[in-house]
């Protein structure tokens, strides 16, 4: 990002016998971050050319990631932060431990609850189709920031205004400073605001798994983790890959909408699934494919949290799958009530998903509480 030049004065000879002509502006330029994609990950990213992420602007989003007063809120009791909901030790998801989590759903900073539990910030550099549960903001129309200022916005989440975040930012005093330093203007703005936190979000890249360092050729997989990973990569084994990806989908999500043999069609009330964005009835009971990178640490599980444990899941699409008139064909094993796995099969199924978990990532300290590691809150 570049500033305008200081325009040259123009000599006017009834002001003055003479012309001094100004310095430039020296153009603000701060350090931007060069994108590196990590070995086998898709190579298009969708950052915007007007929020380039720079070194500035990621520690900004960081600050206000974790920052309770990113609501315009001054009463301790309504004030929540973004990783009050996106917790790093749970791959920025909530977690089943989160005092804000009831009934599969979040409470808000005016104590509404959210329809569905969040999922995971995790990659999202890499999003093409769609984000949230039911893809309501679609590439390349939607965006990161977009979704941001939603949140903000939302009368269940944040249940902010854009002139109460930025008085209130503003009003603090090591954020100007910050703003200056990554977008050349220390003025706080609602724009800025989302901007800064879509830097951030960008940042957070889990790449470096067991199962990343086995492709890369610097592990091995056990016996039954390799058992797992077939099974997960068959048709005939729990047939997982179609909707999460595999050797060829390090992103373990498809990003796809789809109907996945949780409930029966009669069971589908939810306005904020799918079809509440399209309002096809095909689409009642969709939902967005949650990629599986950290999963053993990303529960409760589906998009109303109703399982606790990877177990319950593994189990669900074992012999639980329910049939409706608009499942995804993807569903294969639905008229068997699902893909019928044995105790060993689920055992190393189990297994091979947890080497998707990237402790680096989620003990990352350019990733965590600024206040409680870098600078305490003033």
């Amino acid at each position: 990002m570049k500033g305008k030049t200081k325009a040259l004065l123009l000599c006017l000879p009834l002001l003055s016998a003479s012309c001094a002509v100004t310095s430039p502006e020296k153009p603000f330029t701060p350090d931007y971050v060069e994108w590196t994609n990590p070995d086998y990950f898709p190579s298009a990213v969708n950052i915007p050319a007007d929020n380039r992420l720079s070194a500035q602007g990621v520690t900004l989003g960081r600050y206000l990631f974790y920052d309770g007063r990113i609501g315009g809120k001054r009463a301790a009791d309504s004030m929540i932060s973004c990783a009050s909901c996106h917790v790093q030790a749970h791959g920025f998801d909530a977690g089943t431990d989160n005092s804000r989590l009831k009934d599969g759903r979040m409470r808000g900073a005016a104590g509404i609850y959210t329809a569905h539990v969040p999922l995971p910030l995790v990659n999202l550099a890499y999003a093409t189709r769609g984000l949230g549960w039911n893809s309501a903001l679609v590439f390349p129309e939607g965006s990161i920031e977009k979704l941001i200022a939603n949140t903000l916005l939302d009368t269940a989440e944040f249940a902010s205004t854009m002139r109460d975040i930025e008085d209130r930012i503003a009003s603090i005093d090591i954020y100007p400073p910050m703003f200056e330093a990554a977008f050349g203007s220390g003025t706080v703005t609602f724009d800025r605001v989302c901007k800064a936190l879509g830097q951030f979000v960008r940042s957070l890249v889990s790449a470096d798994s067991k199962f990343d360092r086995y492709l890369r050729g610097e592990a091995r997989l056990s016996d039954e983790e390799m058992r797992g990973y077939v099974l997960f990569t068959t048709e005939e084994g729990a047939d997982c890959f179609h909707c999460h990806g595999g050797s060829g989908n390090v992103l373990f999500t498809t990003y796809e909408n789809l109907i996945n043999g949780l409930d029966p069609q009669q069971a589908f009330t939810d306005p904020h699934d799918r079809s509440g964005v399209t309002g096809k009835e095909s689409d009642r009971g969709a939902y967005r494919v949650p990629t599986l990178r950290n999963v053993a640490h990303t529960a409760p599980y589906m998009h109303d949290g109703r399982f606790a444990t990877l177990d319950e899941v593994i189990d669900q699409y074992s012999e639980n799958v329910r049939y409706s008139p608009y499942i995804s064909p993807l569903m294969h094993h639905v008229k068997d009530g699902g893909v019928q796995l044995t105790p060993a099969e689920k055992a190393a199924l189990k297994a091979f998903l947890l080497t998707l978990s990237d402790d680096d990532f989620l003990q990352d300290p350019a990733f965590s509480d600024p206040f409680v590691n870098d600078t305490p809150l003033p």
